[in-house]
């Protein structure tokens, strides 16, 4: 069995529903590989700002027509009214997952929430708390006090009072949420990484196992994966913690 078959059996579709890849690229015939090499495993495929602004929603359709999750990584960030001029835009097309950020303010998020109840095709709306990239010296010089889970856990009571269906936070805010949002508020993760992986610029992070049994329910898989020499290889080490990290957190982890 190679590993590729190995993948696709049922033992891996909670992974497989959890997971996002990033198409972090900046060619599109590249991103276009990427899902033709991944997307036999895969279903679900993040699309951030580099690539959105090279190729737009053209590609966006293009993995919509062929029945993948797509999350659209906009982190929108403006004034209500043009947040929710760019979310009707977006639920035009039948994503699954948008985001916007959630130092927005009450208003915006408030917008954002009404617009996308509005619209023919309502994705889940998600709130970006502080990004990954950033630590403690980042967030003081903008002015935020505390330290970044201070942040994280603000941020995230904002997003639950303006009905957004879940937050983007690190894997180290994780059981600081725990009691604070229901089990059914969504906990996007990117960022994980394996012991063995290099951190790139990411600065809050934990292992794929960890961050689902603290309770992550999406993670977003990247350059680790991506870029592995054996991706396929890169992904099942990856999906196998997951599931074991989720075993963990229901107590039924194997002895």
């Amino acid at each position: 069995m190679t590993v590729k078959d190995a993948l696709l059996q049922s033992k891996y579709d909670s992974a497989r529903k959890a997971t996002y890849l990033a198409l972090d690229v900046d060619e599109p015939a590249r991103a276009l590989e990427l899902v033709e090499s991944f997307a036999p495993v895969i279903d679900g495929f993040k699309v951030g700002l580099e690539l959105f602004h090279r190729a737009g929603m053209a590609l966006v359709d293009q993995l919509l027509a062929r029945d993948l999750r797509v999350f659209l990584d906009m982190k929108l960030h403006d004034i209500p009214n043009t947040v929710s001029g760019a979310l009707r835009a977006i639920c035009d097309s039948p994503i699954e997952m948008v985001n916007v950020h959630a130092q927005g303010g009450r208003k915006m998020l408030e917008r954002a929430r009404e617009t996308v109840s509005a619209s023919t095709y309502q994705p889940l709306l998600i709130g970006v708390t502080v990004l990954t990239s950033l630590a403690s010296p980042d967030i003081r010089e903008l002015g935020i006090e505390g330290e970044p889970q201070d942040a994280v856990l603000r941020l995230a009571k904002l997003c639950l009072e303006a009905d957004l269906d879940g937050v983007v936070c690190s894997a180290e805010e994780l059981a600081m949420l725990e009691g604070v949002v229901p089990s059914t508020f969504e906990r996007v993760v990117p960022g994980t990484r394996l012991a063995t992986d290099d951190a790139h610029d990411q600065q809050r992070t934990k292992a794929p196992g960890q961050a689902m049994s603290a309770g992550a329910t999406r993670l977003v898989l990247g350059r680790a994966v991506r870029d592995a020499a054996d991706p396929m290889v890169a992904l099942q080490r990856y999906w196998d913690e997951m599931i074991e990290g989720v075993n963990r957190r229901h107590g039924t982890a194997s002895r």
